[in-house]
């Protein structure tokens, strides 16, 4: 018999009764499953690196990636309507940073975590 599966069907109902009160609703749940699905392209995170370290416009980010700028723009769009980064124009100069500190703990606590493997 497998490790990984219980070898009697007996359910705590304590234990369930009390995870369920405390599960997010199936819409938080899909919202949440939708967010980390940003985290699944390896081009979105890289850019998330940088605008982590710095403040950068779309030549900056195409530059430092070696990639098209409508190519890096494509994923900034991506980014941005799903609440990573926020952008700011500056002359003819539209430059891009994370929305907040909560993006770049998640970058870090993401790489902590593959480090200890």
């Amino acid at each position: 018999m497998s490790d990984e599966i219980c070898s009697v069907n007996l359910i705590h109902e304590d234990i369930v009764k009390e995870v369920a009160k405390k599960m997010p609703d199936e819409i938080e749940l899909s919202n949440l499953a939708d967010f980390f699905k940003v985290f699944s392209d390896s081009t979105r995170v890289k850019i998330l690196w940088a605008l982590y370290e710095s403040e950068m416009c779309v030549c900056d980010i195409a530059a430092l990636l070696n990639m098209s700028g409508s190519s890096i723009s494509h994923q900034l769009r991506t980014l941005k309507q799903n609440k990573f980064v926020k952008n700011r124009r500056d002359g003819k100069v539209v430059y891009y940073s994370l929305i907040d500190e909560h993006i770049s703990f998640i970058l870090k606590q993401g790489l902590i975590h593959i480090s200890r493997s």
